[in-house]
């Protein structure tokens, strides 16, 4: 059984520092994507960053860009999401999701962690 568990959470001031890890367990192979994403409660679900498998770019949403970076390893079958200058807006629930087929850039997302809450202060 497929298990994602995100750690790392918690609060901090803003223009603070945070780093998330999603540790992937019941697969023995690489994931085709990962990526983290956060929701609030009755919000839209907002994908901020993804990282692909085989390849060097990662994929990273505009309202983060410059602050947050994602970042892969397979021998420990983890990722990571080092989230920097963070702003009270940053203040969610972050899951981490997996996805085994991809095609392209568009990934078939079917594994998500329960999450890890972040607050900002100001």
């Amino acid at each position: 059984q497929v298990q994602l568990v995100e750690s790392g959470g918690g609060s901090v001031q803003a223009g603070g520092s945070l780093r998330l890890s999603c540790s992937v367990s019941g697969y023995n192979l690489n994931m085709a994507c990962m990526a983290w994403f956060r929701q609030a409660p009755g919000k839209e679900r907002e994908y901020i960053a993804t990282i692909y498998d085989g390849e060097n770019t990662p994929w990273v949403a505009g309202s983060v860009k410059g602050r947050f970076t994602i970042s892969e390893d397979n021998a420990k079958n983890t990722v990571a999401l080092q989230m920097d200058s963070l702003k009270p807006e940053d203040t969610n629930m972050y899951h981490c999701a997996a996805a085994t087929h991809r095609a392209g850039h568009t990934c078939s997302y079917n594994y998500w962690g329960q999450g890890t809450q972040v607050t900002v202060s100001s």
